[in-house]
């Protein structure tokens, strides 16, 4: 068997960014760009006031209330018309751009008006006092962003402040998820003996969007070719293809023999953790080119989220242009001893408060009650050892 090192490396070197694609920039939340942005214009795009109060020159000012007359008044999305001259100000609103001549403005709270006139009752004005400079955000020709940045909302912001209405970004895969087993229901069916409701059709697709992806579910597929044939062909003009189940080695286990005659090439099958031990990862390469990564996970949903975090997630991260380093880790302490069993290594759901983890009473793979208590997955090296209380180990922090 592979190891988890090695099986990934195997994983990510078929897993390559997409193609990019421009798309209205107001779709482009959560994608990755695919060129350097830069601004078309100065921002602000003059000196403008950054208080409500009055713009006047600041060497007039060197006691407390002094009169000045006031010449105009200039609020946010006028003009100045008028130059400001010694004993003179003008009335100016946040954002409107300074008077010629003026170079400090005070705040109204400081001052008195009355008539035409106001007093100053700041005793010391600076020059450059509650102004901002144009071009002080960003310059006409400046690079603001540059390619590989992810764009979140305050990016949005940005791209509409440089007047950029449409964007290259790398585009987020396209994820398929199909699960499958004669025991399958849908979450609205009341399970009949011998039947489970599908759970891992909705955990996959959540746990797809969370990485980044765009999951459709395909299903359930039954155990027979017929079915499995059908439905992992329409997988197959996805990005990736995700299938839960089919992949060990019981009599119904007919997945990996089903994508071989779809022309699916297998890079391996099973890998040394626990659990997930049964993970198969092929590629399939159209006839145009094109290529589909498939991913065959555990049928128990334990299993298919630990092999969805530490494969499946990384490889969506690098199609989408990113560094695939899967889940944030770090270290932390344990608050109860923990036996580790077996001779592979092991991901245990945890729960994590600031340095402290504790490792859940999980049940096994099938327990997915136990895993909505995790925040991260508790990592235990191959062997047989107690890990005491205060023992620190690595943790992966789900999202």
């Amino acid at each position: 068997m592979l190891t988890v090192e090695d099986a990934l490396g195997l994983i990510l070197d078929h897993a390559q960014p997409l193609a990019p694609a421009v798309i209205p920039t107001i779709a482009a939340l959560g994608c990755v760009l695919a060129e350097k942005i830069t601004s078309d214009i100065d921002s602000p795009p003059h000196d403008k006031a950054i208080v409500d109060g009055y713009a006047l020159i600041a060497a007039d000012i060197r006691s407390p209330n002094i009169e000045l007359q006031v010449l105009e008044e200039v609020t946010a999305g006028e003009v100045p018309t008028k130059t400001v001259e010694p004993g003179t100000a003008t009335r100016i609103m946040t954002g409107a751009p300074l008077p010629r001549a003026a170079d400090a403005v005070v705040m109204v709270e400081h001052t008195q008006s009355y008539g035409d006139k106001v007093r100053i009752q700041q005793p010391l004005v600076k020059s450059g006092q509650n102004i901002m400079r144009r071009a002080s955000s960003l310059a006409r020709g400046q690079t603001v962003l540059s390619a590989g940045k992810l764009v979140r909302g305050i990016e949005l912001g940005l791209l509409a402040e440089v007047g950029r209405a449409a964007v290259s970004i790398v585009p987020r895969p396209r994820v398929a998820v199909l699960v499958t087993g004669n025991e399958l229901v849908e979450s609205s069916t009341f399970p009949l003996p011998g039947q489970i409701r599908n759970s891992n059709g909705d955990l996959l697709h959540g746990l797809v969007e969370q990485a980044g992806g765009i999951a459709s579910q395909l299903g359930i597929a039954c155990d027979n070719e017929e079915d499995l044939t059908s439905l992992i062909g329409e997988g197959l003009s996805s990005d990736v293809l995700v299938l839960s189940g089919g992949v060990s080695a019981g009599v119904l286990d007919l997945v990996p023999a089903t994508l071989q005659k779809l022309g699916v090439q297998q890079l391996f099958h099973k890998v040394n953790l626990k659990p997930g031990k049964p993970l198969w990862y092929g590629v399939k390469i159209s006839a145009a080119g094109s290529k589909t990564l498939v991913f065959g996970l555990p049928g128990n949903p334990v299993s298919s989220l630990v092999c969805f975090e530490l494969f499946v997630r990384p490889t969506i991260q690098k199609m989408r242009g990113l560094p695939p380093t899967g889940l944030a880790r770090r270290r932390a302490r344990l608050i109860i001893d923990h036996q580790q069993r077996g001779d592979r290594p092991t991901y245990w759901p945890a729960a994590l408060c600031e340095n402290e983890v504790k490792p859940l009473p999980w049940k096994g793979s099938g327990d997915l009650r136990t895993l909505a208590d995790a925040n991260c997955l508790a990592f235990f090296p191959a062997g047989e050892r107690m890990y005491r209380a205060s023992e620190e180990v690595e943790v992966l922090l789900f999202d």
